[in-house]
């Protein structure tokens, strides 16, 4: 019984320190197992941490970007500036006509000038500041005149101006003589990027209704009403629209009402009784690319020279 006892106490020891041994190793590998774990995690925080800031900086270098473009100068939009409108009856007129003056922009300004008349006073207009004048598109002879009228447009682009700024127009012919000339201002505009014109004319009912109506009178009493559609004009962005309405009546007392967003800023349609030469103008701003036209409702109904153009910043 001893004896066994005795190597039972040798043999505890040994079964001891073999299972300390085993849990120190187990201890040491589960040590080491943690600290991969460790690392791996860090080493994946690490990874998300650089895909984060590679995100800020990408947009940060975005918003950069588009707060650049932002802030970049524009060009202005052109706009309606200064304008006027001549007038001189039948047998009241001179030679030369000069516009009343107006105030314009030094620079960066397109001007534009029509005349309605005697054929016989057409003639370039020139102004105080130097200008160079172009005509834009044909000189149209009004109907039932023989000739003896017409009617003309002409531009200056990028024109110098400033106070007091007149334009004059020599009337050779009949020095006397009806004449009719607006002078509109458009600001910031160098470029007209589209014009048209075109002359129609009522129903020939309506015309004849009108005449018989008139002669029945003894007076320009109104006879129906005529709608008269412009030609169209495209513009590639924001622009000033300038429509024009000339009608061809003998008439003295009517009306012409222009659609589509155009608003009247002159006109001369109640003639003295030694007559006149009469028109409207009428602008409308538009901000995007576009074809635009307008049509003008007139009473008496009468045939119309129609203008409409279409003015731009420069590119």
């Amino acid at each position: 019984m001893c004896s066994r006892g005795l190597h039972h106490r040798h043999d505890a020891p040994s079964n001891e320190a073999g299972a300390l041994g085993e849990t120190q190793g187990a201890s040491k590998g589960k040590g080491q197992s943690v600290s991969d774990n460790q690392l791996k995690t860090k080493l994946r925080q690490l990874v998300r941490l650089a895909v984060i800031a590679g995100v800020l900086l990408v947009a940060s270098g975005s918003y950069g970007m588009h707060a650049a473009s932002d802030t970049a100068p524009r060009e202005p939009a052109p706009s309606l500036g200064a304008h006027t409108l001549l007038v001189q009856a039948d047998g009241n007129g001179t030679n030369p006509a000069v516009t009343a003056p107006i105030t314009t922009h030094e620079t960066e300004s397109s001007l534009l000038v029509l005349v309605g008349g005697y054929a016989s006073n057409a003639s370039l207009p020139s102004d105080n500041y130097g200008n160079t004048w172009t005509r834009q598109g044909p000189i149209v002879p009004y109907n039932g005149y023989s000739g003896r009228f017409n009617n003309a447009a002409y531009v200056a682009l990028s024109a110098k101006g400033g106070a007091g700024h007149q334009v004059r127009l020599a009337k050779t012919g009949e020095a006397a003589g009806e004449i009719t000339v607006p002078f509109i201002e458009i600001r910031n505009a160098g470029v007209l990027q589209d014009a048209s014109h075109n002359y129609p004319m009522p129903e020939a009912m309506t015309r004849l209704t009108n005449k018989v109506k008139r002669m029945l009178s003894g007076a320009d009493a109104a006879a129906g009403t005529a709608a008269l559609t412009s030609g169209s004009v495209t513009t590639t962005g924001p622009a000033t629209l300038v429509a024009v309405w000339w009608g061809d009546a003998y008439v003295y007392r009517m009306t012409a009402i222009p659609d589509n967003g155009f608003k009247v800023i002159d006109r001369f349609l109640e003639l003295p009784p030694n007559s006149g030469v009469q028109c409207a103008v009428a602008v409308r701003q538009v901000d995007r690319a576009g074809t635009y036209r307008v049509t003008w409702t007139g009473s008496p109904a009468q045939g119309a020279i129609l203008w409409l153009f279409a003015f731009q910043a420069k590119p």
